[in-house]
C-alpha cells in the first residue's frame, strides 16, 4: 500500500513540474501565472489542491485494496434416515378424538431441520390417508397429517423409495403421491409415481433443485418392495435398482446438474457394515459420475467414506446407513439398542476456483429415538442433548437391558470415530 501511494504522489507531482516546463517554453502571460501574489500555484492550482487530489485518490485506493473479497456461497445439505412408524409410534401421535398428529416426532430436532438449505428424510411408510387403515409392521400405513408434520419440520425433500412402498397396494401409493402434490406441490417427492411423465424411467429429468446458482440433481431408488408387484399398468410406479436405469439417469443429471445425489434404499438389515451389494452399487454410482450417496434401509448406522473410481479418478462421498429417525421396534434382545441410533447427515457444498460444485466439508450427528407409552411419548433427540437420566427413562430398556447413553456413544465411536465429534 505505501509503495502504491507514493508512486500516486510522484505521478501527480511530475505531471505538474512537465506542464509548468511546457507553459515556460511558450512564454507566460497574465492568465498562466506560476507564482504570484506570494502563493504557490500550479497552473492555477495551489500546492493544496494537489494534496487534496492526492488524497482523493489514496482513498480511492484504500476502498479498493481493503475490501474483503467476496466469499464464495456454502450450502448446507442434511438427511436424516427411516421415519418408521411401528404400531406404538402411530399411538403416539393419536389424539383424543381419533385425528394423527406427528409433530411430536420432530419436535426436538426440527429447528436444525429447517435452518439448511436443503434437507431430506426417508419416509419408510406410504402416507396413504386414515382411510385404509392406519398401521404398522408388516404392512404400514400412515394418516396424511404426517405429510403436515414433515413440511412443518423443515424437510425439501420426502424420499420414497422404499422395500414398504407397496404395502397398501395401488391405492396407497396413489393416494400418497396425490397429497403431496395437491397440499405441498412445493415439496420434492422421489421415488414413486402415479403418473409416467414424473419418471425417468418414461423419459422425465432427474428431479433438479437450485441452490443459489447451483442445480442439485436427487435420485431415490429401492432394491425392492418386499416381494409385492407393481401395478401392471404402472411398472413406473416405484423407482427400482436397475442399473441400465440407474446409470441412465446419473449420466443424464450429471448434463443438468452441478451436483448429483443418490438416495439408495439397500444393505442388510440390523448390519453395522456394508453388504457386497451395496459396495457393487457404490461403483455404479461413483463410475457413472455420483457426487453423495445418502444409503437407508439396514435401520442400523453404517460407516461413511471417500469412494473413487479407478478410471476417471472421480470422487464420491458415501454414507452407507444414516440407519432409524424414529422408530419402536417390537424386537428384543442383543442389537435392538443399534436400533435406536441413527444418524443426521451433513454436507457443505460450494464452488471451488474453477466453478466447479464439491464438498467443502462433511460430518454426522448422532440422534436417539425415545420411546416413552402415552400421548406425544415417542419422539428424536439429538445425542448431544439426550443425558443419561433421559436415557433411563426409554422404555426400550425393557426390550434390551443394554440400551444407555454411553451404550449409544460407544455405537457412534466404533462406525463413525472422530467423524461425528467434528463439532
Amino acid at each position: 500500500m505505501k509503495d502504491r501511494r507514493m508512486f500516486l504522489r510522484k505521478r501527480i507531482i511530475l505531471f505538474h513540474i512537465l506542464i509548468a516546463l511546457l507553459l515556460s517554453g511558450c512564454g507566460n502571460s497574465e492568465n498562466d501565472q506560476v507564482i504570484t501574489d506570494g502563493t504557490d500555484t500550479l497552473l492555477g492550482g495551489t500546492i493544496s489542491e494537489s494534496e487534496e487530489t492526492l488524497q482523493r485518490a489514496e482513498e480511492s485506493l484504500a476502498e479498493s485494496t481493503d475490501q474483503p473479497p467476496e466469499a464464495t456461497p456454502e450450502y448446507k445439505i442434511i438427511m436424516v434416515g427411516d421415519v418408521l412408524l411401528h404400531t406404538p409410534v402411530e399411538e403416539s401421535c393419536l389424539r383424543p378424538d381419533g385425528s394423527y398428529d406427528y409433530d411430536s416426532l420432530f419436535s426436538h430436532t426440527k429447528e436444525e431441520i429447517a435452518a439448511a438449505d436443503l434437507a431430506l428424510v426417508n419416509q419408510e411408510v406410504i402416507i396413504g390417508g386414515a382411510d385404509l387403515g392406519i398401521s404398522g409392521y408388516p404392512c404400514f400405513n400412515a394418516d396424511y397429517s404426517l405429510c403436515d408434520s414433515l413440511m412443518g419440520a423443515g424437510f425439501d425433500v420426502i424420499c420414497h423409495a422404499t422395500n414398504h412402498a407397496m404395502d397398501k397396494g395401488r391405492a396407497g401409493l396413489v393416494n400418497c403421491a396425490e397429497y403431496w402434490r395437491d397440499e405441498y406441490p412445493q415439496i420434492t417427492v422421489l421415488g414413486i409415481h402415479d403418473t409416467a411423465d414424473t419418471s425417468t424411467s418414461c423419459g422425465a429429468d432427474p428431479s433438479i433443485i437450485e441452490l443459489g446458482d447451483m442445480r442439485i440433481a436427487v435420485l431415490n431408488y429401492t432394491y425392492g418392495t418386499n416381494g409385492i408387484s407393481l401395478p401392471a399398468d404402472m411398472p413406473y410406479a416405484v423407482d427400482l435398482l436397475n442399473e441400465e436405469q440407474v446409470a441412465a439417469d446419473i449420466q443424464r443429471a450429471e448434463e443438468l446438474a452441478d451436483f448429483t445425489i443418490v438416495c439408495p434404499h439397500w444393505g442388510t438389515e440390523y448390519r453395522l457394515t456394508s453388504d457386497a451389494s451395496q459396495e457393487k452399487w457404490t461403483k455404479i454410482f461413483a463410475e457413472n459420475g455420483a457426487d453423495l450417496v445418502l444409503g437407508t434401509h439396514p435401520h442400523v448406522i453404517e460407516p461413511i467414506e471417500w469412494v473413487t473410481d479407478e478410471a476417471s479418478e472421480h470422487e464420491m462421498l458415501v454414507y452407507y446407513s444414516l440407519g432409524n429417525f424414529v422408530n419402536w421396534t417390537s424386537g428384543t434382545g442383543e442389537g435392538v439398542t443399534n436400533r435406536m441410533v441413527g444418524g443426521m447427515a451433513e454436507v457443505t457444498i460450494t464452488k471451488n476456483d474453477h466453478g466447479e460444485v464439491e464438498i467443502a466439508d462433511y460430518g454426522v450427528k448422532p440422534m436417539i429415538s425415545h420411546v416413552a407409552s402415552g400421548p406425544e411419548g415417542v419422539t428424536t433427540y439429538f445425542l448431544e442433548d439426550y443425558p443419561e437420566e433421559l436415557a433411563e427413562e426409554n422404555e426400550i430398556v425393557s426390550q434390551d437391558p443394554e440400551f444407555s447413553r454411553e451404550y449409544c456413544v460407544n455405537l457412534c465411536d466404533s462406525i463413525w470415530g472422530d467423524l461425528w465429534k467434528a463439532e
